[in-house]
């Protein structure tokens, strides 16, 4: 069964559900983002989150040191970082912080998803071409990169909804990666988050 995250949770409301539903983790957005929490909220929503969920935050473009202060703050469990990070910047991450380390990669093709396999991060995050936009992913790019070796553990992103959740379920990820597909109107909708967490729960 593939476990969930739950990502861009920006409001106590998005927090109140998510402790209702206990995902296994949620995200919240230090990238710049519509989505973007502040320090200050994200170590209030932090507060107010169940202690067996655990937080990753999300980075793009942020400086070590923002990512270092974050880290200190005690606000996240994992870093999520996204970009063509080197495997220095993740080691060096992994040393000063002791946090697991996600790499996630906005995938073009199948050299992209194949380019992950050696990568230091503890998990690797295979997205669509732009994050956050709820655009699907192409599945028939990560099957071509299993075909040719690709055999790690991995988050998967990328458009994914209650209408396509199954397909997204079939390519076996560690853990499915949602935002979009939880929200309606731009927040964070309980009844969606429900009825995906449900959907993943079930799953085999």
């Amino acid at each position: 069964m593939s476990l969930i995250k739950f990502c861009g949770l920006f409001q106590d409301d998005d927090i109140i559900y998510a402790n209702k539903l206990k995902p296994d983790f949620i995200g919240f957005v230090f990238a710049e983002s519509r989505r973007k929490v502040s320090i200050e909220k994200s170590i209030h929503l932090k507060s107010m989150l169940d202690k067996n969920i655990k937080s990753v935050g999300v980075f793009l473009n942020n400086t070590y040191d923002e990512i270092i202060n974050i880290c200190i703050k005690n606000i996240i469990d994992i870093i999520q970082i996204h970009g063509n990070i080197s495997d220095e910047f993740i080691d060096k991450l992994k040393s000063d912080t002791n946090k697991i380390v996600i790499k996630a990669l906005n995938i073009k093709d199948i050299s992209d998803i194949l380019s992950l396999e050696e990568s230091h991060a503890d998990y690797v995050l295979i997205d669509s071409k732009k994050a956050g936009s709820g655009i699907k992913f192409d599945y028939s790019i990560l099957e071509a990169a299993k075909s040719k070796g690709f055999n790690r553990d991995y988050f998967l992103a990328g458009g994914i909804n209650i209408k396509n959740i199954d397909e997204a379920l079939s390519m076996k990820p560690y853990c499915i990666d949602i935002s979009s597909g939880i929200e309606k109107d731009g927040v964070k909708n309980y009844k969606l988050m429900e009825e995906i967490i449900n959907k993943v729960r079930r799953s085999i």
